[in-house]
């Protein structure tokens, strides 16, 4: 790479996080005036917030607020009065964002970028117990650029089936496919994800900014009772994101150049290395593999290619932790250890898992370990649907990439190689169970099965009935016979 490229190639030298407890949500801050306060953050820990005022992009995924133009609101509240302002809608990838960002440095095309974000959840939902409207931060107009993703893909056969439009009964389904390729049976999966989750917990306990800082057992997450309540077999509240929290972070991006220019010690930066993504969509019912993720093959094996590393290189990774399907399927994919550390935040059920934000926190944490320790490597994933679309960021406080900063959209290609089945909407017959789940908040509970159908087709039946309820909450269910009439099914 020329002196001149090098010159070009995108550092990330301001880290921001901000993060509230409080029982009065009056006294609080609102999700826009907790990114300020991260955006804040970012420009000191930089070392000269001027640097703040030659943002040229200031980027925000959108959250469960409804400001107006809220990168607008951020960028004169710092001095950027030229920046451009863009909003995601949720489904795009955050990691997308960051991507964008390095691409317009790495051209030339701008010199600073901000990616920030936040949610105040815990806030909101203090207010909602008190019956009180709470005050939010003016931000009127419109973005300059709005980025919206298509559709999720959600069929009438898998909303009618009492899967809806919620995302854990989908989830559940695929981990139910993806238990049983590994073999082990439900009970010793259940343990082995109350394992996985306990020693994330305790991550959590050594992340200063986690949400929850109190590690819990495995057998405290294996007790689906009380708070921990079962939502669909086998994930309890603790396999959850946790939404109710008040959390941002902000990201400060510049060119090499620009960082020597405000005189930003070396020590501050970290390097993007690479970014890759796929936003093909499917249906969950329609995926042949399942228990598998395709997409996250290709795409993290695109990231790290690029990047001239192997999975034992790095030194640190992030699995995005939505629900431990997420966090297995990835890791199968790319020949990751689950007995290992998996996360540096602690996962999104204990560090917290803001609304549409989450990789912006992760992708802090991560930047803030890869400064302690000086040539250090490491993987963030991000997930948007339900394991619909996949994103990765490789990152090193040792350098930059000696082939440059790329972000790859291998879209096509996992088109080309993702089987897909297809579903049918009304099957009466014999049918094989591929994945199966029971929804504890349907009244009464409900069985729910995605079935293999003659043809290589594909459907969603479900049944009532207690016994199959209880079957399906103590054995494998995969793999059984069924016979399907009116889109119930009982066992044959």
């Amino acid at each position: 790479m020329t002196a001149s490229l090098r010159s070009r190639e995108p550092v990330l030298v301001g880290i921001g996080v901000a993060t509230q407890r409080g029982d009065d949500p009056l006294t609080g801050k609102d999700p826009l005036g907790l990114m300020l306060e991260a955006t804040r953050a970012a420009g000191a820990d930089a070392g000269d917030a001027r640097l703040l005022s030659d943002v040229a992009r200031v980027y925000v995924p959108q959250g469960r607020w409804r400001y107006g133009d809220a990168g607008g609101y951020i960028a004169r509240s710092v001095g950027a009065s030229r920046a451009t302002s863009i909003m995601s809608k949720v489904g795009v990838l955050q990691q997308s964002l960051i991507g964008e960002a390095c691409v317009l440095i790495a051209s030339g095309e701008i010199e600073a970028a901000l990616v920030v974000g936040g949610e105040a959840g815990h806030r909101r939902r203090r207010g909602e117990l008190a019956g009180i409207g709470l005050p939010s931060t003016d931000a009127p107009g419109s973005p300059d650029v709005v980025l919206r993703p298509d559709d999720e893909l959600l069929l009438d056969v898998e909303r009618d089936s009492g899967l809806g439009h919620m995302a854990v009964g989908y989830y559940a389904i695929v981990e139910s496919a993806f238990r049983a390729a590994s073999g082990i049976g439900v009970e010793a999966h259940r343990r082995a994800v109350a394992s996985l989750y306990h020693r994330m917990s305790e991550t959590a306990a050594r992340n200063p900014a986690a949400w929850n800082r109190t590690p819990v057992s495995e057998a405290q997450i294996l007790d689906a009772t009380g708070r921990n309540r079962m939502l669909a077999f086998p994930y309890s509240v603790l396999h959850n994101a946790s939404w109710s929290v008040d959390q941002a972070a902000a990201l400060l991006f510049c060119s090499q150049a620009t960082a020597e220019r405000f005189a930003i010690p070396p020590e501050k930066w970290v390097f993007p290395l690479s970014s890759s993504e796929s936003n093909h969509i499917t249906s969950v019912s329609s995926r042949v593999e399942l228990g598998r993720c395709p997409g996250a093959v290709i795409a993290g094996s695109a990231a790290l290619d690029h990047a001239g590393l192997a999975v034992a290189d790095l030194d640190r990774v992030d699995l995005y932790s939505c629900f431990p399907v997420a966090v297995e399927t990835y890791a199968a994919g790319l020949g990751i250890p689950l007995d290992g550390e998996l996360t540096v935040t602690g996962g999104m059920p204990f560090a917290g898992g803001p609304f549409n934000n989450y990789v912006l926190q992760s992708t802090a944490r991560m930047a803030q370990l890869l400064r302690e320790s000086p040539g250090s490597r490491g993987l963030v994933t991000s997930v948007s649907g339900v394991l619909t679309k996949q994103g990765f960021g490789v990152w090193s406080s040792g350098g930059p990439n000696p082939a440059g900063f790329a972000s790859l959209d291998v879209t096509d290609r996992v088109r080309r190689e993702q089987a897909v089945a297809p579903v049918v909407g009304d099957w009466r017959g014999h049918a094989t169970i591929a994945g199966v789940t029971v929804l504890s908040e349907h009244t009464p509970p409900r069985a729910v099965a995605v079935v293999d159908v003659d043809g290589g087709a594909r459907t969603v039946a479900w049944s009532d009935s207690p016994e199959v309820v209880s079957t399906f909450q103590a054995e494998e269910c995969c793999g059984r016979s069924v016979d399907i009439e009116e889109r119930t099914f009982r066992f044959l």
